[in-house]
């Protein structure tokens, strides 16, 4: 097997293992999402950006609660040099959130997660829901 296959093949495992962490976190212990992240880790959600993993868990903390299905995943490994040399992937997701009294909504989500020891942390994530563009 070739090592850009071998790559990919690992970008898809970490992807599987950590979106299934990172959903349930978000949806259940939103308490722990700051671990998700770097120390310097930016969420770009609808359009507010907040820096810093305090600062993202504080946000996500006060947003109301969610229920998310995945119906899409994809992942792949970005240059080892993108991000101080560590390993480096980056994966899209989309599938519906669910808020409380409200119809399930798409969204779409890219995450940028580097190696950080034996964990995965979050560099960049950026979610949006899905609008209707108005006419």
């Amino acid at each position: 097997m070739d090592q850009n296959k071998a790559k990919i093949d690992q970008a898809c495992r970490i992807a599987e293992e950590f979106t299934k962490l990172y959903y349930e976190t978000v949806d259940k212990r939103r308490h722990l999402m700051a671990r998700l992240y770097l120390d310097t880790g930016l969420l770009a959600w609808n359009g507010n950006g907040i820096t810093g993993s305090d600062n993202i868990q504080k946000f996500v903390i006060e947003l109301p609660p969610t229920e998310h299905n995945i119906n899409t995943l994809d992942a792949q490994p970005i240059l080892d040099t993108a991000v101080s040399g560590q390993l480096t992937f980056m994966i899209q997701t989309s599938g519906t959130v669910k808020y409380p009294d409200r119809a399930p909504k798409s969204f779409q989500q890219t995450f940028i997660v580097t190696a950080q020891g034996d964990k995965w942390k979050i560099v960049s994530d950026c979610f949006r829901v899905q609008e209707p563009l108005s006419k």
